[in-house]
């Protein structure tokens, strides 16, 4: 434990010696059972309400993790204020409600005497809030940090009204148990977050919500939610989607549920009719306002549910800003094209409490996921702003790993003093505790890369491989294999490129930065240096398939060309067809290759991700295993379509038995590959993460079928 939770267990313990004067002091092991209860202001009430005499008063615990508020109700009258951060009360951002209702006695001190009116106490824990995450865990074995419903809930804890409940279905909790707590304890307001292949289970909490006699408020975000919004308003009229982030629309709403403010007050979202008072004809669908909270704020999480991540062999995940520099044509977001970053100087306290978890759990990587979409984002101060970040996470004895555009390495447009200065900043942050960067390629053919917008080119991006590999820097890539628009001649140099082996070279620890910025340029330096290693082995995902989003620029292309058909709301998608019916027939056996390894695939990155050293390097080349034989797959595919006439799609069932049978050959010599580097990786492993891998080793060894996943007509309404 170290000097901030010492101390704010010393503020508590002194707040209920002032409250109760004559009740027993905490000992010492009351404070180390404390401990762990500090990151739930539920738990920390629980605990209080369960040592305090019958009749001692009430309590509340409200505020965010770093400011945390304690009442305690005093048995001759009265109210304890402790502000357990140990700033003054006059220095806390108090809510407008609170005037007239939450006197201070001594607002430059964390400890005073306060008076609460009875408004006040009703407000500190209502509504009664339900956060809850979906989740399938046959698919995504081992989970992560849940981000969204946790920033939510600091938005929410940061009004200082009501009571914030998650759950997340990663963390053990089954659907039958979350609808066993909406139906048997119905809270005020349900707040429901799904995202890509959860729509099965959000539809069976909604229909179970408003089918009680009093159904909740209920909020339904994440990022399937608003692509899906048409869909779910005709089928729950009664619904509010959160189009946004999220942290301003559960301010309003919580407000909105005390009668402050109206519906058409509550920012960024979409409903229908006049649900809750509104004045808008049922049928039609309306927005509220803009989202004001700065979207580069305040974008922490509460940390209620990191315990039970890491129990879970989870990791932790951040974010140090939202938004994206560019606009790409896949992309369904409305943030395309705006970034906004939060100062590092916000982060040193969260990381401490995040320590503070990880010290009761030794065996998992100190290691955070900025789960940003580009970390560094634009503007002159752009390399400054991730350079301090990286030293405030190395500081505090984290290593990292985030994602950025391909172009913050290599841009056609900059000299070569701005290259120098960007191969300077990869450096240096892979000396800061990066641990590995993920970059959205998405192409190595021209003409995709104009079709998704990327505003790159492929000798860019070749470039920018080879500046990165020799400067050392740990990458990851995403290369979108298939698409419904692109020819045979693109498919095969997509092939081409996952093939080259002058991309990935080795690094050049000792070289001077300006030699490595013109050498990646002159192949005989390449040629030089080269690893020999293909490209396709630093894709984190092969054999992927564009998706037609709903609201996707893409999709409109596809439109357009006559090849979309009905919303597939499990993915957030419509039906696409592809122009050359042999790539579309491709597209389909290579997402059934994908799902049937999707599970050890998906397990091998996250054993990755919590280990270090031998271990992780011996599970990433157990998924070098797989790429390798998606690659060849891919390969197989090409010499097969190039047999078939382009204008004889009757021929669709020969070639779909054709591809079948090379996926079946493919997937046999996998097995037996796979049983045998299992096997070995299993000797790096602990107990637990190797029962884990041969779990779902076994699952995967003995799976005979080619069943799609995420079925578009498994979930249509």
């Amino acid at each position: 434990m170290d000097d901030q939770h010492t101390a704010v267990l010393g503020r508590l313990a002194r707040a209920l010696a002032t409250a109760h004067p004559g009740s027993r002091p905490l000992t010492g092991t009351d404070l180390a059972a404390l401990a762990p209860l500090l990151t739930s202001p539920n738990a920390v009430r629980a605990w209080l309400e369960a040592r305090l005499d019958e009749g001692a008063g009430r309590v509340r615990v409200a505020g965010t993790l770093e400011r945390r508020l304690l009442l305690l109700e005093r048995p001759g009258g009265g109210w304890v204020a402790a502000d357990l951060s140990g700033r003054e009360h006059a220095r806390r951002h108090w809510p407008q409600w609170t005037d007239g209702h939450v006197q201070v006695h001594t607002p430059d001190s964390w400890l005073s005497y306060a008076d609460l009116t009875d408004s006040a106490v009703y407000r500190l824990t209502r509504p009664d809030v339900r956060l809850m995450a979906l989740y399938h865990p046959e698919f995504f074995p081992l989970p992560r940090f849940p981000l969204g419903i946790s920033d939510v809930a600091r938005a929410a804890r940061s009004t200082l009204m009501g009571t914030i409940t998650l759950s997340d279905m990663q963390l053990g909790v089954t659907l039958d148990e979350l609808l066993h707590q909406l139906t048997t304890k119905t809270p005020d307001i349900l707040g429901i977050s799904a995202t890509f292949g959860q729509h099965d289970l959000m539809l069976r909490l909604l229909d179970a919500a408003f089918a009680l006699p009093a159904p909740p408020m209920v909020v339904a975000g994440g990022s399937l939610t608003a692509r899906n919004e048409q869909l779910l308003l005709q089928r729950y009229p009664d619904l509010l989607i959160a189009r946004g982030a999220g942290e301003a629309t559960i301010e309003a709403v919580l407000a909105h549920w005390h009668g402050d403010i109206p519906l058409q007050q509550i920012p960024g979202i979409g409903y229908t009719g006049a649900a809750r008072g509104g004045a808008l004809a049922v049928g039609r669908r309306r927005t509220a306002r803009p989202l004001t909270r700065d979207s580069g704020g305040d974008i922490l999480p509460e940390l209620d549910l990191l315990p039970d991540t890491f129990t879970h062999h989870g990791v932790a995940q951040l974010e140090s800003s939202r938004g994206c520099t560019n606009a790409c044509s896949f992309c369904p977001r409305g943030h395309k094209g705006l970034w906004a970053g939060t100062s590092p100087e916000v982060l040193p306290w969260i990381l401490t409490e995040i320590r503070q978890v990880l010290d009761r759990h030794p065996g998992i990587s100190r290691t955070l996921y900025l789960v940003d979409e580009e970390i560094i984002g634009g503007g002159p101060d752009a390399a400054r702003r991730v350079l301090h970040l990286a030293r405030t996470l190395h500081e505090a004895g984290f290593a990292w790993e985030s994602s950025c555009r391909i172009d913050q390495t290599v841009r056609l447009d900059q000299d070569e003093a701005w290259h120098i200065e960007r191969a300077r900043m990869w450096r240096t942050l892979t000396g800061l505790g990066l641990r590995r960067m993920l970059f959205g390629v998405e192409s190595g053919v021209d003409s995709i890369l104009a079709r998704f917008n990327k505003e790159t080119s492929a000798r860019q991006n070749a470039w920018a491989i080879r500046t990165l590999s020799a400067l050392g820097v740990p990458t990851r890539y995403t290369y979108i294999t298939f698409d419904p628009l692109m020819s045979l001649d693109e498919l095969k140099a997509t092939y081409v490129f996952q093939g080259r082996t002058d991309l990935l070279l080795h690094p050049q620890p000792g070289l001077d930065v300006r030699e490595i910025v013109r050498g990646v340029r002159e192949e005989a330096w390449v040629a030089a240096h080269t690893t020999g290693r293909p490209l396709h082995t630093a894709i984190s995902y092969m054999l992927v398939s564009m998706e037609c989003l709903i609201g996707a620029a893409y999709t409109r292309q596809a439109t357009a060309a006559g090849l979309t058909g009905r919303p597939e709301p499990l993915m957030g998608r419509v039906a696409c067809r592809y122009q050359d019916w042999r790539i579309g027939t491709a597209s389909g056996w290579a997402q059934r290759w994908v799902d049937r390894h999707f599970a050890l695939d998906y397990t091998l990155k996250s054993l990755e991700k919590v280990l270090d050293g031998a271990p992780r390097h011996a599970v990433r080349q157990a998924r070098v295993v797989l790429k390798d034989a998606a690659y060849q797959v891919l390969g197989d595919m090409i010499r097969v379509i190039e047999e078939h006439d382009l204008a004889r799609p009757e021929q669709e069932a020969r070639l779909s038995a054709r591809i079948r049978a090379a996926l079946e050959e493919r997937a046999r010599l996998l097995r037996r590959q796979m049983a045998v580097t299992v096997d070995e990786v299993s000797h790096h492993l602990g107990a637990g993460h190797a029962a884990t891998l041969a779990r779902e080793h076994e699952r995967w060894a003995t799976a005979t079928g080619w069943d799609l996943i995420n079925a578009g007509e498994s979930c249509a309404p």
